[in-house]
């Protein structure tokens, strides 16, 4: 057997057993409207909308499919969190059958937008009604709509996030065998990210904040270099906390970006881990190239502006340690605590010593242990919790 042939093996074994999703169904709707008692749903959330993916015609219950659309497309979904719900968990149904509210996130109705203004129009009101601050979550590889959804959500009602949701969600394909094509819709969404950016900030928004995960990363710093670009890099004031959560972004790239974006002037977070499996495949397919979210050099990475958390000796949520930032119970609080402060009243001087006693009060309450080290400009802190 030949040496590409054995590398060719190789990386198609990872694929078939990583991916940041990995659902064996894409679908968002039920078949039927399964009803259930009001006690049993723990809150409705909806997630406002703006995607590059194409609507799902052949199979509609996906509402929008993996191939890409040349123009951004704009909804809202109706989604319920049943009462059963576990801190850090997504539960939803495996296969094909229809998810049950009482067990199972649900979602429960799809409302299309016909274009930017209307979806402006109704994203400033519920921005306005909920107190004027927005989340912005970019998904990442191998997630199809209903995987970045439903995330969404789970961040939204774990972190009691005061604001109104929005998820940009860029084509994915939603296969664990297409790591090129996630790579090139990331590339190819760079501009519609940037004015979905735009548009929030021309909404009563007084922060808007943002969290990637994975090559949702890539997307969000290209927007956010391009918008350094232009001079309006921090959205006329208005741009909050930026949290990015295991980065597939090659650290020499990264590093360029940071250089045209700037030394960040609100909080600004790189969330990385050394056991993450992911990540060590995305390395192997980009010759042996390390990538940010997992990078063992975190004063190299805080020399360019940002906080580095180094999640290693926490506990992921699943072999993979992928998502630990979103299905880590702990973890999960403490970005609750952080993001429920507007990024405007936050100093990256002082947040670490903040953690640090959050950190302290968590561990005992949760019973978890673990250790996280934080990396700033200004000095690096322990956190070390046990229960």
């Amino acid at each position: 057997m030949t040496v590409p042939s054995k590398i060719f093996l190789v990386v198609a074994f990872a694929l078939a057993v990583t991916g940041c999703a990995g659902q064996n169904t894409h679908d968002l709707l039920n078949k039927t409207t399964i009803t259930v008692p009001a006690a049993d749903i723990a809150a409705t959330h909806q997630i406002f909308v703006a995607t590059t993916r194409q609507k799902a015609m052949k199979a509609p219950r996906q509402v929008f499919d993996g191939d890409r659309s040349p123009t951004t497309s704009f909804a809202s979904v109706e989604v319920t969190v049943p009462k059963i719900h576990q801190l850090g968990a997504i539960e939803r149904v495996k296969g094909s059958a229809n998810s049950n509210p009482a067990k199972d996130f649900t979602a429960t109705g799809v409302t299309f937008y016909e274009g930017a203004p209307q979806f402006a129009k109704a994203v400033g009101a519920d921005i306005a009604m909920r107190g004027d601050r927005a989340l912005v979550f970019v998904h990442g590889f191998n997630n199809g709509f209903d995987d970045g959804i439903y995330r969404l959500t789970q961040i939204a009602h774990d972190t009691k996030y005061p604001g109104t949701p929005v998820l940009f969600s860029w084509a994915s394909s939603g296969t664990t065998t297409g790591y090129i094509y996630d790579k090139e819709s990331a590339s190819a969404a760079r501009d519609d990210l940037e004015a979905t950016l735009r548009m929030l900030a021309k909404s009563r928004a007084k922060s808007i904040d943002i969290i990637a995960h994975s090559m949702g990363t890539w997307v969000t710093m290209e927007a956010l270099r391009q918008l350094a670009i232009t001079g309006d890099r921090d959205l006329g004031g208005k741009l909050g906390y930026v949290i990015l959560a295991s980065p597939d972004i090659d650290v020499d790239v990264f590093k360029k970006q940071m250089i045209r974006y700037g030394k960040p002037d609100k909080p600004f977070a790189v969330l990385l881990s050394g056991d993450d499996r992911a990540l060590r495949l995305s390395t192997l397919i980009s010759g042996d190239k390390p990538r940010v979210g997992d990078y063992g050099d975190a004063a190299d990475l805080a020399s360019y502006g940002v906080s580095v958390v180094d999640l290693t000796k926490t506990k992921g949520g699943d072999r993979l340690n992928h998502a630990k930032f979103a299905d880590n119970p702990f973890l999960v609080q403490l970005l609750g605590d952080r993001l429920r402060a507007p990024a405007g009243l936050a100093s990256e001087e002082t947040a670490p010593a903040q953690l640090d006693n959050l950190g302290q009060g968590l561990g005992k309450a949760v019973g978890s242990v673990a250790e996280i080290v934080i990396t700033t400009p200004f000095k690096v802190l322990t956190i070390a919790t046990g229960g």
